[in-house]
């Protein structure tokens, strides 16, 4: 395996690859990622509610980052292959979370599972997935 990609290096490659996607790569390890949003307007339903897309949006986006450092290498054409969502309760708050953690990784595909929740409350998840990256040939 290469050497495990920084938060900073991926957060550069969105910069410049993925300019409007909202969310950011808050860490990364060889079997985990996290990623931040800070939900715009757009985000929010009436009631202050965060969507349902933007949530979905979370989780591809917690996958793609721990598939970089599952294969230990910044991989921008790694592609959603399957992503199933659950949602547990409506989400409110000023930032969202979602962590991304290992099931599987296959010289074809990653696989993970992610749990989603807002502000500093890790135990009250709003959204869990499963979902699987298929890598480049």
């Amino acid at each position: 395996m290469s050497e495990l990609p920084t938060v900073d290096a991926i957060n550069a490659m969105l910069v410049e690859e993925f300019s409007g996607m909202g969310s950011r790569c808050a860490a990364v390890g060889p079997d985990f990622a996290l990623a931040h949003l800070i939900p715009d307007q757009d985000a929010l339903r009436p009631g202050g509610f965060i969507s349902g897309p933007t949530q979905f949006g979370m989780a591809d986006a917690a996958l793609w980052y721990l598939t970089f450092g599952a294969i230990g290498r910044i991989e921008p054409m790694a592609l959603t292959s399957e992503l199933s969502i659950r949602y547990v309760r409506p989400a409110q708050g000023t930032n969202m979370w979602a962590r991304a953690t290992l099931d599987k990784a296959g010289r074809r595909n990653v696989v993970g599972t992610v749990r989603i929740w807002c502000d500093d409350d890790e135990d009250r998840i709003t959204a869990t997935a499963q979902g699987t990256y298929a890598l480049p040939a």
